[in-house]
């Protein structure tokens, strides 16, 4: 609060003259007591002292000072429940105000502002900005974020996790980004880089120390609970959070990541440096680039590696998913290579299995051929496999079966009717045509039929056609030459208007 010379000569007039104690001259004028008692000091005029009145934490006051000095960090509440077991009786929240007058203060920190040199030192850390919804799986979104010391040049790059392998990832794109390597990475305790630590004492991650040897660069974790030692990487979070991420819309992580890379090369790159104001950090860059270590010719691989087990069925779990192989290698243990956009199923040095890798949760994700050589042994097993793969397409037609088996429809003859117009018209129409069918009360593979072609009509589309042919090679791909017409151009030609039989 501003003391005015106004106040301070009220303060000093309703003390000294009119003898007024310092809660009164609070009360009256608005204002707190340390602010009477401040002004007071500051004039020399000795303050009255009363008679202090006794407190019930005098007798547990020694006991107090010596635990706080022992555990400064202990809360009031735990403290005042251990004085009240010792026969304190005053109420907690007056204890918790004494306690605050009683807490020893420790002592403000100083730090020196370090400077580095072109390409020694980059700094490494990630950066929590929300879940993401893909399908029924919540994922985190984390960014990635390394800074140059020297020029301050900023890469960002968003993933679903913040893995070993996504941490690979992000200082290899980091480094093609840049063209080169810094010489020592700063980085915080987190299990991808330090397994153990105890002082001095350090044990990194093989797999990050083995990639760090790779790249010729020195893994430096700062000390524990000393973020201060990478503050450029902490303020660059903050600024990617404030000029960045705030109010940005996107829909998927490659197109948030496309976004980024142009935010790196822009506006990040052509703000003011910190330690050059008159140059940008784009400027800088150009400066510090040529100083980074040389990238080696072959890159480190840094795909997810994990090793799986097949159970009774032809699939193997991976990240919330599962994914097919061909059935004869059920009960069997074998290897899984991730990319960010490919899962590879390995058995020894053999690829078995290849499939898009899929970011939802609880999806089945399958080739055609490992389950059409499985339900080929598996006669019986068709039927319920042709209701599973509608369940995966249309999560509506569980409800759809479920009413045509109430009504006594067989379903083995719906679910083929269904798979059928599956593939001939998509998931997406003949999922609204279901929903439209089951408002109408007639779960039958009729009444979705007949609201397909309502459907197709309103588009204005042809109708659909298919051509049946059995499944015989001679027929399939024989050749069919059309008759030669010239023959019809004769009759046309010795045809008369006089001639009875001829008709116009």
């Amino acid at each position: 609060m501003t003391i005015t010379t106004e106040l301070e000569t009220h303060i000093l007039r309703y003390y000294y003259v009119e003898k007024w104690k310092v809660g009164t001259i609070a009360t009256q004028l608005h204002v707190h007591c340390s602010v009477i008692k401040r002004v007071l000091k500051k004039s020399g005029v000795p303050i009255v002292s009363l008679t202090q009145r006794r407190s019930l934490l005098d007798e547990f006051l020694p006991f107090i000072l010596e635990t706080l000095k022992k555990y400064p960090n202990l809360t009031a509440s735990r403290l005042y429940t251990m004085v009240f077991e010792r026969g304190y009786r005053g109420g907690p929240d007056h204890f918790r105000h004494l306690i605050a007058l009683h807490r020893p203060r420790s002592t403000p920190e100083a730090y020196l502002r370090l400077k580095t040199l072109p390409g020694e030192q980059g700094q490494v850390d990630w950066g929590h900005f929300g879940h993401i919804l893909i399908g029924n799986a919540k994922r985190p979104v984390m960014a990635f974020v390394m800074v140059l010391s020297f020029s301050r040049k900023i890469f960002l790059r968003f993933y679903l996790n913040q893995r070993l392998s996504n941490f690979l990832r992000g200082h290899e794109a980091a480094f093609q980004a840049w063209g080169g390597v810094p010489r020592m990475i700063l980085s915080d305790n987190l299990k991808s880089a330090v397994l153990e630590r105890q002082g001095d004492a350090i044990r990194f991650h093989p797999a990050y120390l083995e990639f760090a040897g790779h790249y010729r660069f020195e893994p430096r974790p700062v000390g524990v609970a000393r973020g201060n030692e990478k503050g450029r990487v902490e303020r660059a979070i903050r600024y990617v959070r404030d000029n960045f991420f705030a109010g940005r819309t996107w829909k998927t992580i490659d197109a948030l990541n496309q976004q980024a890379a142009e935010w790196c090369e822009g506006i990040a790159a052509n703000r003011v440096c910190p330690e050059d104001p008159t140059r940008s950090v784009g400027d800088v860059f150009l400066e510090e680039q040529p100083k980074l270590l040389r990238l080696p010719d072959n890159p480190y691989p840094v795909d997810e590696r994990e090793e799986v087990t097949v159970g009774k069925t032809p699939y193997v779990r991976f990240d919330l998913n599962d994914y097919s192989v061909p059935h004869t290698y059920v009960r069997r243990t074998l290897t899984v290579c991730a990319t960010l956009d490919k899962v590879s199923i390995i058995d020894g040095s053999t690829v078995i299995a290849e499939h898009p890798r899929s970011d939802d949760k609880g999806k089945q994700i399958e080739q055609e051929s490992h389950i059409a050589e499985l339900t080929a042994e598996k006669r019986h097993a068709r039927q319920h496999r042709g209701q599973d793969r509608l369940a995966q397409a249309i999560p509506l037609s569980a409800k759809f079966l479920s009413q045509a088996a109430q009504r006594g429809y067989r379903l083995r003859t719906i679910t083929a009717n269904l798979l059928e117009m599956l593939e001939d018209y998509g998931a997406v129409e003949l999922e609204a045509a279901m929903a439209e069918a089951l408002s109408r009360d007639v779960p039958h593979p009729n009444a979705v039929r007949i609201c397909l072609e309502k459907r197709r009509e309103q588009r204005e589309q042809l109708p659909l056609v298919r051509l049946d042919l059995p499944d015989d090679a001679r027929i399939r791909h024989v050749v069919v030459r059309p008759h030669d017409l010239n023959d019809y151009d004769q009759i046309n030609k010795m045809t008369t208007p006089e001639d009875p039989h001829h008709e116009d």
